[in-house]
């Protein structure tokens, strides 16, 4: 029998073995502590998202490569332990090209899960938007390395039936990736390569002919069951006196999917009526401002200077500014075009094209709006007060934000109305 011994918890005494891995024992006790690469059966642990940090007698490590021994005072939960988590989340997206939308594993994502657990709205960290290839030359797999976290996952766990590895870790540093022996990949049953896909905490490796796609409310992450006390928007100083707030919204580098999502509460739209107007909006077909604003609604990133212009515009008019939809947030699908240089794209588009289209140039005059290198978030443009994820949000986040600003409604938004695509 194990040699027993106590540790404390956030102040409260368990009993643990020693030698005992302290993630395990931590989950034993129903406390949250997220991982994105940790199995219990790998010894030693693969210890390498980080996510699972905790303070051992006041020292930041990870939880999970830590064996239990006597006088271990243990901290999980703490403000800064939360931002270190969320930062390191923030990291592994802006790292990578993870485009929720446009992603064959969304919403059974476990980055993607625990962004919303964590309450990531949006990352402190420029997007790198690297442009990695994505090996479709596996007889059974296609290999997205965008997606890659480098986990380990499947350098541990993905094995043939003699037990000869099938990825492996190549390079150094920064340049570190996942490499695939094609001819044992070959060698493995589709058992064995559905696992390998389901392994993967994101949508980097896939199996030919099995989408993960599932109709939303099927998907892991999609369970209502949780609430999220997120990061709030500044109060109100009205900017009109007394009397209705003023409010103008604004289409971007976007497709209008998220004003759709605004007019999608319906019938509760009658009671912010009477609270509000729409100043400068597709909404009124207001073309500008005819008076300074309360809120500013953003949808849609930066591709053009047209969108850096009326960014600017609402900045400078809108006393709040409010960042809704995937595309204002990160870019979104537009950004997506951010991988590859701008004249290869336009190269692409007007000249690389059908037999009918050659003779095309490339469209230019001053009286249209010069594209931008890349397609940019509205933050990296302008200060954003706040921001509501989606493709498009759900009508019920927007409407509890509008609630608290003009209200002042206290809010929290449940995990099926918190999403990234």
């Amino acid at each position: 029998m194990s040699e027993q011994t106590r540790i404390r918890i956030n102040g409260q005494e368990y009993e643990a073995a020693v030698g005992s891995n302290l993630a395990d024992v931590i989950k034993a006790q129903n406390i949250f502590l997220p991982s994105l690469c940790y199995y219990p059966h790998i010894d030693p642990p693969l210890g390498t998202c980080r996510v699972c940090t905790v303070k051992i007698n006041g020292r930041p490590i990870a939880a999970c490569t830590v064996k239990v021994s006597p006088g271990m005072e243990v901290e999980t939960d703490t403000p800064d332990l939360a931002d270190t988590r969320r930062g390191m989340v923030e990291m592994l997206f802006a790292e990578g090209n993870h485009f929720c939308p446009s992603c064959e594993k969304s919403g059974d994502c476990d980055l993607q899960g625990l962004g919303y657990r964590l309450g990531v709205t949006v990352s402190r960290f420029p997007h790198l938007f690297v442009d990695r290839i994505t090996d479709y030359r596996p007889q059974r797999m296609v290999i997205e390395h965008n997606r890659c976290i480098r986990c380990r996952r499947c350098v541990e766990e993905v094995c043939t039936d003699d037990g000869k590895r099938v990825f492996s870790f190549v390079n150094r540093g920064n340049e570190t990736e996942v490499a695939i022996d094609y001819e044992q990949e070959a060698r493995l049953s589709e058992e064995q390569a559905l696992r390998a896909m389901h392994i993967c905490p994101t949508g980097a490796i896939l199996v030919r002919g099995d989408s993960m796609a599932r109709p939303r409310g099927e998907r892991k992450y999609d369970e209502p069951a949780e609430s999220f006390s997120l990061p709030v928007p500044p109060r109100l100083t009205h900017a009109n006196g007394k009397g209705k707030k003023v409010i103008a919204t604004t289409s971007l580098a976007g497709c209008f999917g998220c004003h759709m999502s605004l007019l999608d509460i319906d019938t509760d739209l009658l009671d912010l009526i009477e609270l509000v107007e729409f100043n400068r909006s597709p909404l009124t077909d207001i073309k500008t401002f005819s008076k300074r604003c309360d809120i500013g609604i953003i949808e849609g990133g930066c591709s053009n200077s047209d969108n850096v212009e009326v960014l600017q515009a609402f900045r400078e008019n809108c006393d709040i500014l409010i960042a809704v939809g995937e595309c204002a947030i990160w870019g979104g699908l537009p950004a997506m075009r951010n991988m590859i240089p701008l004249k290869e794209c336009l190269l692409e588009a007007y000249s690389r094209t059908t037999d009918k289209a050659k003779g095309l140039v490339i469209p230019s005059h001053e009286e249209l709006p010069e594209l931008l290198d890349r397609v940019y978030a509205c933050n990296e443009i302008v200060k954003v007060d706040y921001y509501i994820p989606g493709c498009p949000p759900d009508a019920s986040h927007i409407w509890k934000i509008l609630r608290y600003l003009v209200m002042e409604e206290p809010y929290t938004v449940t995990q099926a109305e918190f999403k990234y695509d």
